[in-house]
Protein backbone atom coordinates (compact mmCIF):
# COMPACT_ATOMS: atom_id res chain seq x y z
CA UNK A 1 0.00 0.00 0.00
CA UNK A 2 1.28 3.68 -0.60
CA UNK A 3 1.69 4.74 2.55
CA UNK A 4 1.89 8.67 2.03
CA UNK A 5 -1.85 8.36 0.70
CA UNK A 6 -2.56 6.58 3.72
CA UNK A 7 -0.92 9.19 6.21
CA UNK A 8 -2.25 11.60 3.94
CA UNK A 9 -5.61 10.57 4.31
CA UNK A 10 -5.30 10.19 7.85
CA UNK A 11 -3.72 14.32 8.09
CA UNK A 12 -7.10 15.45 6.23
CA UNK A 13 -9.29 13.07 8.53
CA UNK A 14 -8.31 14.84 11.25
CA UNK A 15 -8.68 18.18 9.67
CA UNK A 16 -6.47 20.96 8.59
CA UNK A 17 -5.86 24.22 10.89
CA UNK A 18 -7.17 27.40 10.06
CA UNK A 19 -3.50 28.98 9.61
CA UNK A 20 -3.03 25.86 6.87
CA UNK A 21 -6.57 26.11 5.38
CA UNK A 22 -5.34 29.25 3.46
CA UNK A 23 -2.51 27.91 2.12
CA UNK A 24 -4.40 25.00 1.20
CA UNK A 25 -6.82 27.56 -0.99
CA UNK A 26 -4.01 29.21 -2.45
CA UNK A 27 -2.82 25.97 -4.21
CA UNK A 28 -6.25 24.74 -5.34
CA UNK A 29 -6.34 28.15 -6.72
CA UNK A 30 -3.55 27.72 -8.79
CA UNK A 31 -4.59 24.30 -9.68
CA UNK A 32 -7.62 25.34 -11.04
CA UNK A 33 -6.10 28.53 -13.23
CA UNK A 34 -3.97 25.37 -14.31
CA UNK A 35 -6.31 23.39 -15.41
CA UNK A 36 -8.88 25.99 -17.08
CA UNK A 37 -5.75 26.91 -18.89
CA UNK A 38 -5.11 23.99 -20.38
CA UNK A 39 -8.32 21.76 -20.72
CA UNK A 40 -11.05 24.70 -20.99
CA UNK A 41 -13.51 26.69 -18.29
CA UNK A 42 -15.82 23.57 -19.02
CA UNK A 43 -15.73 20.98 -16.01
CA UNK A 44 -17.99 18.51 -18.15
CA UNK A 45 -15.29 18.49 -20.82
CA UNK A 46 -12.17 18.78 -18.45
CA UNK A 47 -10.99 15.77 -16.54
CA UNK A 48 -8.16 17.74 -14.45
CA UNK A 49 -10.55 20.87 -13.85
CA UNK A 50 -13.15 18.31 -12.53
CA UNK A 51 -10.90 16.56 -10.33
CA UNK A 52 -9.43 20.33 -9.07
CA UNK A 53 -12.99 21.72 -8.10
CA UNK A 54 -13.87 18.33 -6.13
CA UNK A 55 -10.49 18.77 -4.06
CA UNK A 56 -11.57 22.43 -3.51
CA UNK A 57 -14.74 21.16 -2.44
CA UNK A 58 -13.79 18.13 0.05
CA UNK A 59 -11.58 20.79 1.76
CA UNK A 60 -14.85 23.57 2.03
CA UNK A 61 -12.90 25.99 -0.40
CA UNK A 62 -16.11 28.57 -1.04
CA UNK A 63 -18.26 28.35 -4.58
CA UNK A 64 -17.06 32.08 -5.14
CA UNK A 65 -12.83 31.38 -4.95
CA UNK A 66 -13.35 28.33 -6.94
CA UNK A 67 -15.61 30.81 -9.65
CA UNK A 68 -13.01 33.41 -9.76
CA UNK A 69 -9.98 30.82 -10.35
CA UNK A 70 -11.87 29.36 -13.14
CA UNK A 71 -12.85 32.65 -14.25
CA UNK A 72 -8.81 33.77 -14.18
CA UNK A 73 -7.70 30.81 -15.54
CA UNK A 74 -10.04 31.51 -18.72
CA UNK A 75 -8.92 34.80 -19.21
CA UNK A 76 -12.56 35.96 -18.16
CA UNK A 77 -10.68 38.07 -14.83
CA UNK A 78 -7.36 39.58 -14.90
CA UNK A 79 -4.44 37.01 -12.91
CA UNK A 80 -1.06 36.29 -12.41
CA UNK A 81 0.80 34.24 -15.07
CA UNK A 82 1.60 30.63 -13.56
CA UNK A 83 3.51 28.24 -14.90
CA UNK A 84 4.77 24.78 -13.86
CA UNK A 85 7.36 22.96 -12.62
CA UNK A 86 8.16 19.72 -11.51
CA UNK A 87 11.57 19.09 -9.43
CA UNK A 88 13.75 16.27 -7.99
CA UNK A 89 16.00 15.72 -5.35
CA UNK A 90 17.01 13.27 -2.56
CA UNK A 91 15.96 13.42 1.46
CA UNK A 92 19.02 13.28 3.98
CA UNK A 93 19.21 9.70 3.65
CA UNK A 94 18.65 9.34 -0.41
CA UNK A 95 14.59 8.84 -0.14
CA UNK A 96 14.06 10.17 -3.66
CA UNK A 97 11.63 12.96 -4.00
CA UNK A 98 9.75 14.60 -6.88
CA UNK A 99 8.03 17.27 -6.58
CA UNK A 100 5.44 19.62 -8.48
CA UNK A 101 4.83 23.38 -7.96
CA UNK A 102 3.32 26.41 -9.68
CA UNK A 103 5.06 29.09 -9.76
CA UNK A 104 4.66 33.05 -10.90
CA UNK A 105 8.53 33.44 -10.66
CA UNK A 106 10.54 30.75 -11.66
CA UNK A 107 13.71 31.98 -9.66
CA UNK A 108 12.13 32.58 -6.12
CA UNK A 109 10.47 29.02 -6.67
CA UNK A 110 13.89 26.73 -7.33
CA UNK A 111 16.05 29.16 -4.49
CA UNK A 112 12.78 28.37 -1.99
CA UNK A 113 12.96 24.60 -2.98
CA UNK A 114 16.85 24.27 -2.70
CA UNK A 115 17.44 26.09 0.32
CA UNK A 116 14.24 23.86 2.23
CA UNK A 117 16.51 21.10 0.81
CA UNK A 118 20.07 22.12 2.19
CA UNK A 119 17.89 22.91 5.45
CA UNK A 120 17.35 20.08 5.68
CA UNK A 121 19.53 17.48 4.94
CA UNK A 122 18.49 16.67 1.33
CA UNK A 123 20.21 17.94 -1.80
CA UNK A 124 18.32 19.15 -4.93
CA UNK A 125 18.77 16.77 -8.34
CA UNK A 126 18.51 17.22 -11.67
CA UNK A 127 16.29 16.78 -14.02
CA UNK A 128 15.45 12.99 -14.77
CA UNK A 129 17.38 11.88 -11.63
CA UNK A 130 14.32 10.33 -9.66
CA UNK A 131 11.64 10.60 -12.27
CA UNK A 132 11.66 7.12 -13.79
CA UNK A 133 11.23 5.89 -10.16
CA UNK A 134 7.66 6.99 -10.25
CA UNK A 135 4.61 5.77 -12.06
CA UNK A 136 1.25 7.72 -12.66
CA UNK A 137 -1.55 5.80 -11.41
CA UNK A 138 -4.94 6.93 -9.92
CA UNK A 139 -5.79 5.96 -6.21
CA UNK A 140 -8.73 5.63 -4.51
CA UNK A 141 -8.74 5.38 -0.82
CA UNK A 142 -11.84 3.99 0.83
CA UNK A 143 -12.94 3.41 4.07
CA UNK A 144 -14.35 -0.25 4.88
CA UNK A 145 -16.42 0.29 7.69
CA UNK A 146 -19.92 -1.07 6.95
CA UNK A 147 -18.54 -2.70 3.58
CA UNK A 148 -17.09 -6.41 2.90
CA UNK A 149 -14.07 -5.82 2.01
CA UNK A 150 -13.21 -8.80 -0.22
CA UNK A 151 -16.54 -7.95 -1.65
CA UNK A 152 -15.86 -4.09 -2.29
CA UNK A 153 -12.58 -5.09 -4.03
CA UNK A 154 -13.87 -7.61 -6.33
CA UNK A 155 -16.46 -4.85 -7.19
CA UNK A 156 -13.99 -2.55 -7.67
CA UNK A 157 -11.73 -5.30 -10.10
CA UNK A 158 -15.00 -5.66 -11.88
CA UNK A 159 -14.88 -1.41 -12.14
CA UNK A 160 -11.92 -1.45 -14.27
CA UNK A 161 -9.32 -0.88 -11.19
CA UNK A 162 -6.05 -2.41 -12.17
CA UNK A 163 -5.14 -3.23 -8.09
CA UNK A 164 -7.00 -3.88 -4.65
CA UNK A 165 -4.92 -3.76 -1.40
CA UNK A 166 -6.34 -3.10 2.11
CA UNK A 167 -4.69 -2.02 5.10
CA UNK A 168 -6.80 -2.63 8.37
CA UNK A 169 -9.73 -0.25 8.16
CA UNK A 170 -8.33 1.23 4.44
CA UNK A 171 -9.00 -0.19 0.53
CA UNK A 172 -6.41 1.70 -1.48
CA UNK A 173 -7.75 1.09 -5.34
CA UNK A 174 -5.33 1.15 -8.26
CA UNK A 175 -6.21 2.84 -11.45
CA UNK A 176 -4.60 3.29 -14.94
CA UNK A 177 -4.94 7.10 -15.18
CA UNK A 178 -6.95 6.56 -18.20
CA UNK A 179 -9.82 4.87 -16.55
CA UNK A 180 -9.58 6.43 -13.16
CA UNK A 181 -12.64 8.45 -13.78
CA UNK A 182 -14.55 5.38 -14.88
CA UNK A 183 -13.80 3.79 -11.73
CA UNK A 184 -14.55 7.13 -9.59
CA UNK A 185 -17.51 7.53 -10.84
CA UNK A 186 -19.04 3.59 -10.33
CA UNK A 187 -17.59 3.53 -7.02
CA UNK A 188 -19.22 6.70 -5.70
CA UNK A 189 -22.47 5.04 -6.42
CA UNK A 190 -21.62 2.43 -3.73
CA UNK A 191 -19.22 4.78 -1.32
CA UNK A 192 -17.81 7.73 -1.15
CA UNK A 193 -14.15 7.37 -1.49
CA UNK A 194 -11.95 9.57 1.61
CA UNK A 195 -9.61 10.67 -1.10
CA UNK A 196 -9.73 9.91 -5.21
CA UNK A 197 -6.23 11.36 -7.15
CA UNK A 198 -4.25 10.46 -10.09
CA UNK A 199 -0.36 10.36 -8.30
CA UNK A 200 3.07 9.91 -8.43
CA UNK A 201 3.49 6.25 -7.16
CA UNK A 202 7.01 4.81 -6.08
CA UNK A 203 7.61 1.94 -8.55
CA UNK A 204 9.88 0.61 -5.17
CA UNK A 205 9.70 2.20 -1.71
CA UNK A 206 12.91 2.44 0.74
CA UNK A 207 12.95 1.21 4.35
CA UNK A 208 14.83 3.27 6.58
CA UNK A 209 15.15 3.31 10.37
CA UNK A 210 12.86 5.74 12.89
CA UNK A 211 15.43 8.40 12.97
CA UNK A 212 15.63 8.98 9.26
CA UNK A 213 12.37 8.17 8.00
CA UNK A 214 10.93 11.05 10.75
CA UNK A 215 13.77 13.48 9.06
CA UNK A 216 12.58 12.28 5.96
CA UNK A 217 8.99 13.04 6.44
CA UNK A 218 10.14 16.72 7.81
CA UNK A 219 11.40 17.41 4.80
CA UNK A 220 8.69 16.16 3.08
CA UNK A 221 6.44 18.42 5.21
CA UNK A 222 8.15 21.71 4.95
CA UNK A 223 8.34 21.16 1.09
CA UNK A 224 4.89 21.00 1.07
CA UNK A 225 4.54 24.00 3.28
CA UNK A 226 6.17 25.98 0.18
CA UNK A 227 3.66 28.48 -1.21
CA UNK A 228 4.50 27.15 -4.81
CA UNK A 229 4.74 23.71 -4.22
CA UNK A 230 0.91 21.79 -4.97
CA UNK A 231 2.10 18.41 -4.69
CA UNK A 232 5.40 16.44 -2.91
CA UNK A 233 6.29 12.73 -3.57
CA UNK A 234 8.68 10.33 -2.22
CA UNK A 235 9.65 6.30 -2.36
CA UNK A 236 9.99 6.20 1.54
CA UNK A 237 8.50 3.21 2.95
CA UNK A 238 5.48 4.47 5.28
CA UNK A 239 5.41 1.34 7.32
CA UNK A 240 2.58 0.93 9.93
CA UNK A 241 5.10 1.76 13.22
CA UNK A 242 5.88 5.16 11.38
CA UNK A 243 2.74 6.46 10.80
CA UNK A 244 1.69 5.85 14.36
CA UNK A 245 4.66 7.75 15.43
CA UNK A 246 3.51 10.57 12.90
CA UNK A 247 -0.25 10.12 14.17
CA UNK A 248 0.86 10.24 18.19
CA UNK A 249 3.42 13.22 17.10
CA UNK A 250 0.58 15.06 15.04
Amino acid sequence: MSGHSKWATIKHQKGVADSRRGAMFTKFTREIIIATRQGGASPEGNFRLRLAIQKARDSNMPKDNIENAIKKGSGAAEGTVFIEMVMEGYGPAGVAILLEAVTDNRNRTVSEIRSTFTKYNGSLGENGSVAWMFENTGVLMVDTTGIDPDEFSLFAIDAGARDVKEDKTLLEIYTDPRDFEQVKQVIEKRKKPLSAEVTMLPKNTVSLPEKESLQTVKLLEKLEELDDVQRVFSNLDYSDALIEKLKSEA
